[in-house]
């Protein structure tokens, strides 16, 4: 099957069965052999498709006069990938692109196939004027591919920052990983990864690939010297500001990221309780801590919207990161985007329930990192602050990371196409 074949199957895959793009494609891959260079342009063609399908489908609509919903799902999906090719893939001829689709379209909708060559062709000849909406609130649904309901949240939610966010939705974000420094400085780390790197600005351990390499060539990452974890990240756990023979709970810790990067500054010295909801993810915390070396995590199945009892007031740090709506995100999750706030509400009562759970493993004293990857006040400020509202035992405590600052206690990160957003805040148990 070639690359534009996977690509289609991928897609269709992946919209029957609501399966988050990243896992359709890991699913494929693992499965069926192909060159680097097939396996970067089927991810580039899945993700683009699944990021820009507003425009996209908006272009179909004005070069068919049909709406997308009216054409049969293999068609649409074809003329996806095509209109992708020629608007978004400079690399790739214009006659490619048509031609390709037109083969796509024997294949899997050979009764459209002269309707599908002649919409691609018409693209091709008035790409360069194309007809968008005058509204400048439609044109930036248009132009960013992001629905008009999140851009309006964001209007509102970020008013300054509404237009960066909107689009480093549709970025390329580089790897970014973090040194294990139980093995290695991250200055001789980014040493070996020769020209391929630059050092993140704001963590003391993050190192960002320049290139989008599979993760497979590094050896580095094999052999324990590293992991995946995002700047962002990074910099909420060293917020926290873990020390070497402190006791440390991580509420919802899978894959384990923030539990390895407290394990870091705690020099593998203490202990980390890492929970999570299901047994299965439980392998992915223990494989990797042994590959790094870490021998203090004690991985563990636990629903934390309740307190494990034997802990209760026995925590002198406890991480609280929290399963969100995910919108600092949108570059990695695309699919995100196509969900309504009302979806994206959803799981709000269960971060109430986990927080209130999580703060009584503190001991008086204690700190407690309250962190999301999503950009919604409601989930993050509103969220603190109805907390300190209803427990006076807890307050804010001001932070600096790097050049990250919050003096009122909270933050909220911009992504910006090199980091993801993300929203940090640290409590203090005071009595």
């Amino acid at each position: 099957m070639n690359a534009r074949a996977s690509a289609y199957t991928i897609l269709r895959e992946s919209e029957r069965s609501d399966k988050y793009v990243a896992i359709a494609l890991d699913s494929h891959f693992s499965s069926n052999e192909y060159s680097s260079e097939d396996r970067a342009l089927i991810s580039a063609l899945v993700y683009g498709v699944t990021e820009r399908r507003i425009t996209l489908d908006y272009l179909i609509s004005v070069f068919t006069g049909k709406k997308p919903s009216a054409l049969d799902k293999e068609v649409l999906t074809i003329l996806r990938l095509g209109m992708y090719q020629i608007l978004y893939l400079e690399k790739i001829p214009d006659s490619a692109a048509v031609n390709e689709s037109v083969k796509l379209a024997s294949k899997y909708a050979s009764r459209s196939k002269s309707f599908i060559n002649a919409v691609l062709r018409r693209l091709c000849r008035e790409k360069d004027d194309l007809p968008l909406p005058s509204d400048p609130i439609d044109r930036e649904v248009i132009e960013s591919s992001v629905p008009k309901e999140l851009c309006l949240h964001f209007m509102k939610d970020y008013p300054d920052s509404y237009r960066e966010i909107i689009y480093s939705a549709n970025s390329r974000p580089r790897l970014t990983l973090t040194a294990n420094t139980l093995r290695i400085s991250r200055d001789a780390l980014a040493a070996s990864l020769k020209d391929s790197c630059e050092l993140c600005e704001d963590s003391e351990r993050g190192i960002r690939l320049t290139e989008n390499l599979p993760i497979s060539q590094f050896d580095e990452l094999k052999n324990g010297l590293c992991y995946v974890q995002d700047e962002a990240s990074q910099i909420a756990v060293s917020a926290l500001g873990a020390r070497a023979g402190e006791t440390v709970i991580d509420v919802c810790a899978c894959p384990g990221g923030k539990s390895f990067f407290a394990a870091l500054s705690m020099e593998n010295r203490g202990k980390i309780y890492a929970f999570d909801l299901h047994a299965s993810k439980l392998s992915l915390i223990e494989n990797q801590a042994a590959r790094l070396g870490i021998s203090i995590i004690e991985a563990s199945e636990h629903d934390s919207t309740e307190p494990r009892a034997d802990l209760i007031g026995k925590a002198d740090r406890v991480i609280c990161d929290l399963p969100c709506s995910g919108l600092g995100v949108l570059a990695k999750k695309p699919e995100i985007r196509h969900k309504s706030i009302s979806e994206l509400s959803e799981l709000d009562g269960i971060q109430e329930r986990i927080l209130i759970s999580s703060a009584k493993y503190l001991k008086v004293g204690g700190t407690l990192l309250y962190s999301t990857c999503t950009l919604r006040k409601a989930e993050n400020e509103e969220r603190i602050l109805n907390f300190l509202k209803n427990d006076p035992d807890f307050s804010l405590l001001p932070f600096k990371v790097g050049s990250v600052e919050a003096p009122n206690g909270y933050t909220t990160l911009i992504p910006n196409g090199k980091r993801d957003g993300f929203f940090i805040a640290i409590l203090k148990k005071t009595k």
